[in-house]
Protein backbone atom coordinates (compact mmCIF):
# COMPACT_ATOMS: atom_id res chain seq x y z
CA UNK A 1 0.00 0.00 0.00
CA UNK A 2 1.42 3.27 -1.04
CA UNK A 3 0.74 6.11 0.69
CA UNK A 4 0.53 9.99 -0.29
CA UNK A 5 4.03 11.43 0.19
CA UNK A 6 4.57 14.81 2.44
CA UNK A 7 7.35 17.41 2.13
CA UNK A 8 9.62 15.93 5.27
CA UNK A 9 12.79 17.37 6.00
CA UNK A 10 15.71 17.78 3.87
CA UNK A 11 14.91 14.32 2.18
CA UNK A 12 14.27 14.86 -1.92
CA UNK A 13 11.10 13.67 -2.91
CA UNK A 14 12.71 11.27 -5.58
CA UNK A 15 14.86 9.88 -2.90
CA UNK A 16 11.80 8.85 -0.45
CA UNK A 17 9.75 7.63 -3.62
CA UNK A 18 12.84 5.27 -4.67
CA UNK A 19 12.69 3.81 -0.88
CA UNK A 20 9.45 3.46 -0.58
CA UNK A 21 9.03 1.36 -3.99
CA UNK A 22 12.20 -0.48 -3.21
CA UNK A 23 10.43 -1.46 0.14
CA UNK A 24 7.40 -2.40 -1.81
CA UNK A 25 8.74 -4.94 -4.11
CA UNK A 26 11.27 -6.38 -1.92
CA UNK A 27 8.33 -7.30 0.25
CA UNK A 28 6.28 -8.26 -2.34
CA UNK A 29 3.61 -5.54 -2.38
CA UNK A 30 4.89 -5.28 -6.43
CA UNK A 31 4.93 -8.80 -7.32
CA UNK A 32 8.19 -10.10 -10.09
CA UNK A 33 7.05 -9.81 -13.35
CA UNK A 34 4.33 -6.82 -13.23
CA UNK A 35 4.12 -3.80 -15.24
CA UNK A 36 4.21 -0.46 -13.35
CA UNK A 37 3.19 2.77 -14.48
CA UNK A 38 4.95 6.04 -13.85
CA UNK A 39 1.85 7.91 -13.92
CA UNK A 40 -0.08 5.85 -11.59
CA UNK A 41 2.78 5.47 -8.86
CA UNK A 42 2.83 9.50 -9.41
CA UNK A 43 -0.97 9.65 -8.70
CA UNK A 44 -0.51 7.07 -5.71
CA UNK A 45 2.01 9.21 -4.31
CA UNK A 46 0.85 12.28 -4.62
CA UNK A 47 3.49 13.70 -7.01
CA UNK A 48 4.52 14.63 -10.10
CA UNK A 49 6.11 11.83 -12.58
CA UNK A 50 9.84 13.02 -12.81
CA UNK A 51 10.44 11.92 -8.73
CA UNK A 52 9.05 8.81 -10.27
CA UNK A 53 11.04 8.89 -13.06
CA UNK A 54 14.03 9.31 -11.12
CA UNK A 55 13.19 6.35 -8.83
CA UNK A 56 12.34 4.21 -11.71
CA UNK A 57 15.65 4.48 -13.10
CA UNK A 58 18.04 3.93 -9.63
CA UNK A 59 15.89 0.91 -9.05
CA UNK A 60 16.60 -0.28 -12.96
CA UNK A 61 20.48 0.32 -11.66
CA UNK A 62 19.74 -1.69 -8.45
CA UNK A 63 18.28 -4.08 -10.66
CA UNK A 64 14.99 -4.27 -9.45
CA UNK A 65 12.99 -2.49 -12.35
CA UNK A 66 13.46 -3.53 -16.17
CA UNK A 67 12.66 -0.35 -17.71
CA UNK A 68 12.11 -0.85 -21.51
CA UNK A 69 11.28 1.66 -24.34
CA UNK A 70 7.53 1.47 -25.69
CA UNK A 71 6.87 -1.63 -24.00
CA UNK A 72 6.84 -0.34 -20.46
CA UNK A 73 8.27 -0.83 -16.43
CA UNK A 74 8.33 -4.27 -15.20
CA UNK A 75 9.33 -5.74 -11.72
CA UNK A 76 12.45 -7.84 -12.52
CA UNK A 77 11.99 -11.52 -12.05
CA UNK A 78 14.25 -13.30 -9.35
CA UNK A 79 17.16 -14.76 -10.38
CA UNK A 80 18.21 -17.72 -9.00
CA UNK A 81 22.02 -16.94 -10.07
CA UNK A 82 22.02 -13.64 -8.82
CA UNK A 83 20.87 -14.78 -5.46
CA UNK A 84 23.79 -17.46 -5.11
CA UNK A 85 26.43 -14.66 -5.91
CA UNK A 86 25.13 -11.64 -3.90
CA UNK A 87 24.77 -14.67 -0.79
CA UNK A 88 28.35 -15.76 -1.48
CA UNK A 89 29.55 -11.93 -1.33
CA UNK A 90 27.14 -11.39 1.44
CA UNK A 91 28.71 -14.31 3.65
CA UNK A 92 32.94 -13.00 3.11
CA UNK A 93 32.07 -9.78 4.53
CA UNK A 94 29.80 -11.11 7.18
CA UNK A 95 31.90 -13.88 8.28
CA UNK A 96 34.40 -11.07 8.81
CA UNK A 97 32.56 -8.45 10.43
CA UNK A 98 31.70 -11.66 12.93
CA UNK A 99 35.16 -13.08 14.00
CA UNK A 100 35.78 -8.78 14.51
CA UNK A 101 33.02 -9.22 16.58
CA UNK A 102 34.26 -12.31 18.67
CA UNK A 103 37.26 -10.32 19.05
CA UNK A 104 36.07 -6.88 20.27
CA UNK A 105 32.73 -6.17 20.78
CA UNK A 106 32.17 -4.67 24.34
CA UNK A 107 29.33 -6.72 26.50
CA UNK A 108 27.10 -3.80 26.45
CA UNK A 109 26.52 -4.68 22.42
CA UNK A 110 26.19 -8.32 23.50
CA UNK A 111 23.27 -7.53 25.63
CA UNK A 112 21.56 -5.21 22.78
CA UNK A 113 21.95 -8.46 20.25
CA UNK A 114 20.38 -10.41 23.22
CA UNK A 115 17.36 -8.24 23.31
CA UNK A 116 16.82 -8.43 19.84
CA UNK A 117 17.09 -12.47 19.78
CA UNK A 118 14.59 -12.12 22.72
CA UNK A 119 12.30 -9.70 20.66
CA UNK A 120 12.68 -11.90 17.69
CA UNK A 121 11.51 -14.87 19.67
CA UNK A 122 8.05 -12.90 21.46
CA UNK A 123 7.42 -11.97 17.53
CA UNK A 124 7.59 -16.13 16.32
CA UNK A 125 5.51 -16.73 19.27
CA UNK A 126 3.08 -14.32 18.05
CA UNK A 127 3.20 -15.67 14.51
CA UNK A 128 4.07 -11.95 12.75
CA UNK A 129 6.99 -12.59 10.01
CA UNK A 130 6.28 -9.23 8.79
CA UNK A 131 7.74 -7.94 12.13
CA UNK A 132 10.38 -10.21 11.83
CA UNK A 133 12.29 -8.83 9.08
CA UNK A 134 13.23 -6.06 10.76
CA UNK A 135 14.57 -7.34 13.96
CA UNK A 136 16.55 -9.49 11.56
CA UNK A 137 17.65 -6.62 10.01
CA UNK A 138 18.66 -4.72 13.16
CA UNK A 139 20.61 -7.95 14.44
CA UNK A 140 22.87 -8.04 11.64
CA UNK A 141 23.20 -4.21 11.56
CA UNK A 142 24.28 -3.73 14.82
CA UNK A 143 27.08 -6.50 13.76
CA UNK A 144 28.55 -4.70 12.14
CA UNK A 145 27.83 -1.27 13.38
CA UNK A 146 28.81 -2.39 16.83
CA UNK A 147 32.68 -3.30 15.09
CA UNK A 148 32.77 -0.34 13.22
CA UNK A 149 32.13 -1.86 10.09
CA UNK A 150 29.88 0.95 8.74
CA UNK A 151 30.76 0.92 5.06
CA UNK A 152 30.80 -3.10 5.29
CA UNK A 153 26.93 -3.03 6.12
CA UNK A 154 26.07 -0.46 3.72
CA UNK A 155 27.86 -2.63 1.11
CA UNK A 156 25.44 -5.58 2.03
CA UNK A 157 22.17 -3.61 2.73
CA UNK A 158 23.10 -2.34 -1.03
CA UNK A 159 23.64 -5.83 -2.99
CA UNK A 160 21.26 -8.00 -0.69
CA UNK A 161 18.04 -6.94 -2.00
CA UNK A 162 17.45 -10.00 -4.46
CA UNK A 163 18.35 -12.38 -0.69
CA UNK A 164 15.73 -10.33 0.86
CA UNK A 165 13.04 -10.97 -1.57
CA UNK A 166 13.47 -14.68 -1.18
CA UNK A 167 13.45 -14.36 2.56
CA UNK A 168 9.81 -12.68 2.35
CA UNK A 169 8.72 -15.66 0.34
CA UNK A 170 10.61 -18.12 2.29
CA UNK A 171 8.69 -17.05 5.30
CA UNK A 172 7.35 -18.86 7.47
CA UNK A 173 6.58 -21.92 5.46
CA UNK A 174 10.01 -22.65 3.91
CA UNK A 175 11.99 -21.32 6.33
CA UNK A 176 10.67 -21.25 10.31
CA UNK A 177 11.28 -18.29 12.07
CA UNK A 178 12.66 -20.64 15.37
CA UNK A 179 15.22 -22.12 12.65
CA UNK A 180 16.96 -18.72 11.94
CA UNK A 181 16.45 -17.32 15.64
CA UNK A 182 18.00 -20.46 17.17
CA UNK A 183 21.04 -19.59 14.56
CA UNK A 184 21.30 -16.22 15.53
CA UNK A 185 21.20 -17.00 19.28
CA UNK A 186 24.47 -19.45 18.16
CA UNK A 187 26.32 -16.64 16.70
CA UNK A 188 25.30 -14.05 19.25
CA UNK A 189 26.81 -17.04 22.27
CA UNK A 190 29.72 -17.35 19.89
CA UNK A 191 30.54 -13.91 20.27
CA UNK A 192 30.12 -13.83 23.64
CA UNK A 193 32.19 -16.67 24.14
CA UNK A 194 35.13 -14.65 22.43
CA UNK A 195 35.19 -17.84 20.19
CA UNK A 196 35.93 -16.57 16.64
CA UNK A 197 36.05 -19.57 14.93
CA UNK A 198 32.68 -20.87 16.58
CA UNK A 199 31.02 -17.20 15.09
CA UNK A 200 32.44 -18.03 12.01
CA UNK A 201 30.74 -21.69 11.94
CA UNK A 202 27.30 -20.35 12.96
CA UNK A 203 26.65 -17.28 10.57
CA UNK A 204 28.00 -19.82 8.01
CA UNK A 205 25.05 -22.01 8.93
CA UNK A 206 22.83 -19.46 8.75
CA UNK A 207 23.77 -17.24 5.54
CA UNK A 208 23.52 -21.16 4.66
CA UNK A 209 20.00 -21.08 5.08
CA UNK A 210 19.08 -19.91 1.36
CA UNK A 211 20.67 -22.67 -0.32
CA UNK A 212 18.08 -24.84 1.03
CA UNK A 213 14.91 -23.17 0.66
CA UNK A 214 15.83 -21.09 -2.78
CA UNK A 215 15.07 -24.27 -5.06
CA UNK A 216 11.61 -25.34 -3.18
CA UNK A 217 10.54 -21.78 -3.39
CA UNK A 218 11.07 -21.47 -7.01
CA UNK A 219 9.56 -25.02 -7.87
CA UNK A 220 6.36 -23.27 -5.63
CA UNK A 221 6.36 -19.98 -7.50
CA UNK A 222 7.85 -20.88 -10.99
CA UNK A 223 6.27 -17.57 -12.05
CA UNK A 224 8.20 -15.02 -9.91
CA UNK A 225 11.54 -16.14 -11.15
CA UNK A 226 13.63 -16.22 -14.39
CA UNK A 227 13.27 -19.31 -16.29
CA UNK A 228 17.35 -20.44 -15.18
CA UNK A 229 17.08 -24.16 -14.24
CA UNK A 230 20.43 -25.06 -15.25
CA UNK A 231 21.12 -22.39 -12.91
CA UNK A 232 20.64 -24.20 -9.48
CA UNK A 233 23.40 -27.01 -10.25
CA UNK A 234 25.32 -24.29 -11.48
CA UNK A 235 25.53 -21.99 -8.59
CA UNK A 236 25.08 -24.64 -5.89
CA UNK A 237 28.24 -26.25 -7.07
CA UNK A 238 30.02 -22.90 -7.21
CA UNK A 239 29.15 -22.57 -3.33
Amino acid sequence: MLNPIRPEGAEPVARRVFRELRAAIVEMSFQPGQALSEKEIADRFGVSRQPVREAFIKLSEAGLLSIRPQRGTYVVKISARQVYDVRFVREAVEVAVVRKAAQELPGSAIRALRDIVNEQRKVAADERPDRFFPLDEALHRGLALGVGCDYAWRVVEDMKVQMDRVRYLSLPEATPLSRLIDQHEAIVDAIAAHDPARAEAAMRTHLSEILTSLPELAERFPDLFEPESSDFADAETAA
